[in-house]
């Protein structure tokens, strides 16, 4: 076979390898397939920006991590972090009342990295639109070889503190020798970098490890039709979320008489990946709900804006 070009993993690539390589290895994992139709929840997303300019705009995205944020409320035992030893049969889950959203976005370089967007259980669409632009805005100023080196180096110190000295050893190894070297920033370069202040760029506190993923697919092509179907969930973690993008679908509707008719609807399909270790379906129904519960109320979103920015949709509502 002729080969038409060679690339050896980057430290980006390292990490989200063994990540996900960890993931399919340890995780017995349980997918959901939930198909909301939101036709009355985008009738109301388009209320939202009317009173605002580009820069403030609330995306889509920011209300689907919203709603998937309150459904973690309603089944708080999904926004957990797990351990597990299989040769002794022990196990614990941690469950947190912080929900920090970790987010796969691509960096003004074309290149893929998961953030992690903190304090997300408190903060209305506003402030999430506040904390993701900001980490847009870092992001320019990140060089990623050196965010992902900390953390690469971070866990490799907390392996050594576990007593995983081999594996410690073979990461030391893949990262710093041949061909597979991690190429870091030195000399001038590395001082002229690390002078750039915290606040100012993306640092490993970034991109540490969230308590939930979420991963929205439908947002690098909306015009798709279909829906991912399975996702890994990236350890300790115990839940991982893959929004697809809203599309047309047949759906059948039933009116206040019992009549059924077939309709065409908007439909936002979202696979919902858990740890089967952790949870079991039962486990999953109170977040369904809840979410069910927003889709069939979608006015509800109005109420979850900066106090200041209601005025207007009251009117339009008058």
């Amino acid at each position: 076979m002729k080969k038409t070009n060679t690339i050896h993993f980057g430290i980006q690539r390292k990490i989200v390898s063994n990540m996900t390589s960890e993931s399919w290895e340890t995780i017995p994992h349980v997918t959901y397939m939930y198909e909301p139709d939101v036709t009355k929840l985008m009738h109301e997303y388009k209320k939202l920006n009317l009173d605002r300019d580009r820069d403030s705009r609330i995306t889509l995205n920011t209300v689907i991590m919203k709603i998937i944020t309150e459904g973690l409320k309603a089944a708080p035992v999904m926004n957990s972090h797990i351990e597990f030893d299989r040769k002794l049969v022990r196990g614990r889950i941690d469950t947190f009342e912080d929900i920090n959203i970790s987010m796969p976005m691509i960096l003004p370089s074309g290149e893929m990295m998961t953030v992690n967007l903190r304090g997300f259980e408190n903060k209305n669409l506003d402030e999430m639109t506040d904390a993701i632009n900001d980490v847009k805005r870092r992001a320019e100023n990140t060089n990623l070889d050196e965010a992902m080196f900390d953390v690469s180096l971070d866990n490799t110190l907390t392996a050594l503190k576990k007593g995983k000295f081999m594996q410690a050893i073979y990461r030391l190894i893949g990262s710093k020798t041949g061909k597979h070297k991690v190429k870091t920033l030195k000399g001038e370069a590395k001082k002229e970098y690390e002078a750039i202040p915290e606040t100012e760029r993306l640092t490993k506190h970034d991109i540490e490890q969230g308590t939930t993923t979420i991963s929205n697919l439908g947002s690098l092509y909306r015009e798709q039709s279909g829906a991912a179907a399975l996702l890994e969930i990236i350890p300790p973690q115990v839940t991982a979320f893959g929004v697809g993008a809203v599309q047309d679908k047949p759906m059948v509707m039933t009116d206040s008489l019992g009549n059924k008719t077939v309709e065409a609807r908007k439909v936002l399909p979202i696979c919902i990946a858990f740890d089967h270790r952790a949870l079991d379906f039962g486990d999953i129904v109170p977040f369904l709900k809840k979410l069910d519960e927003i889709f069939a109320n979608p006015k509800v979103i109005h109420t979850w804006k900066s106090s200041d920015k209601n005025n207007k949709v009251a009117r339009l509502d008058a």
